[in-house]
């Protein structure tokens, strides 16, 4: 009926993905007939001898053997987690670490899920635990120049230039009022960059290329993606050793993250075999709403380890910080958005030690 609610129980679940199951395993026997591998008991034995059997077969299965000794007379350990031990070794074997320099691109087609916004803060964090830290804006719209405080019409150089005009990363790069945090700033002559690309001979490798010679001169380059998946986008993944996906907690954020999955996988089959999604972070977290614990539950039993486990709250702090050209450790450094930000940028930074000089 048009007046009735639809069934919220029967709604369907975005990321569930059915469980393989395994082949029955063809040496088994049937459980439903005797397993043939047994003797038969022989019909010439007599009842007697039968209860006798069955007598010594009790005492054996009840009365436990004594162990062995060996020339030492040590009795072997039955200790019951003996046998879970290789499991443990397997599992502290497990390495996540990073050789630096990194460069890694913080993509999303969908826009406003909080690229921008991690770029800055986590390059803000980053440069605080004493890493040297290059923010290079590849969005036309320049919002993470302006939030680490640089004016569009100050800049004497922009990664327009680099890109289209081959001029040297060193020559656009800016400081910033953090210590060890630099930023490669854009302005809105990048917009016509995606038109410019088009005839441009090995087009999508044209950043790869400008970051080559002042890879060495940083220990992590984040690069701030445009919302899209045009040619600005795709220069950012082919020069990238990693991708960081922010998604904000709610569906119109998940509906386009297959899509970005398949062009990362396209990039690294056509443009660049190191590439690979580094993480995911989850953004404007709302713990008030069903939706977001939902989205939240959803993302982790799909990815998995993938999903980092720091989660960026939905704060006003936050969005108060880039109107003062700040990153949220210096606009706020005690609030719950630079806390989490610190605690996001251990994770990512995880296994890696700090380069000398």
């Amino acid at each position: 009926m048009a007046g009735q609610e639809p069934d919220r129980g029967t709604r369907r679940r975005w990321f569930r993905l059915p469980m393989p199951q395994s082949p029955p395993d063809p040496r088994a026997g049937d459980p439903a007939r005797p397993n043939e591998s047994e003797a038969p008991v022989s019909s010439e034995e007599s009842p007697a001898e039968m209860v006798e059997s069955r007598e010594t077969a009790r005492d054996d299965t009840t009365t436990p053997a004594q162990p062995s000794t060996g020339d030492s007379g040590g009795v072997p350990s039955t200790d019951v987690n003996a046998a879970d031990q290789p499991q443990e070794e397997a599992v502290e074997e497990i390495d996540d670490s990073m050789t630096l320099p990194r460069v890694i691109s913080i993509a999303n087609q969908k826009g406003g899920v909080g690229k921008t916004t991690t770029a800055v803060n986590l390059g803000a964090a980053l440069a605080e635990m004493g890493y040297r830290v290059l923010v290079l804006d590849l969005d036309p719209q320049g919002n993470a120049t302006t939030g680490l405080g640089i004016s569009h019409r100050n800049v004497e150089g922009s990664i327009y230039d680099v890109i289209m005009n081959d001029t040297p990363l060193d020559d656009c790069v800016e400081p910033t009022s953090v210590k060890n945090l630099f930023v490669c700033p854009a302005t809105i002559d990048l917009a016509g960059a995606e038109i410019e690309l088009v005839p441009a001979f090995s087009r999508e490798l044209k950043l790869k290329r400008a970051l080559q010679s002042a890879r060495d001169d940083y220990d992590f380059t984040l690069i701030d993606c445009p919302p899209s998946l045009g040619l600005l986008t795709v220069n950012g993944l082919a020069a990238s050793d990693d991708v960081l996906v922010p998604i904000q907690c709610e569906y119109y954020a998940l509906e386009g993250l297959g899509q970005l999955l398949r062009n990362v996988a396209l990039v690294k089959s056509n443009l660049n075999p190191e590439l690979d999604v580094r993480g995911i972070v989850l953004t404007m977290y709302d713990a008030r709403t069903r939706l977001a614990v939902q989205v939240e539950r959803e993302v982790r039993e799909h990815f998995g380890p993938k999903v980092y486990r720091t989660v960026v709250p939905r704060t006003v702090r936050i969005s108060e910080a880039p109107s003062f050209g700040e990153p949220i450790i210096v606009f706020d450094a005690t609030s719950r958005g630079a806390v989490a930000y610190r605690e996001l940028a251990k994770e990512v930074s995880r296994g890696t030690t700090r380069r000398a000089g």
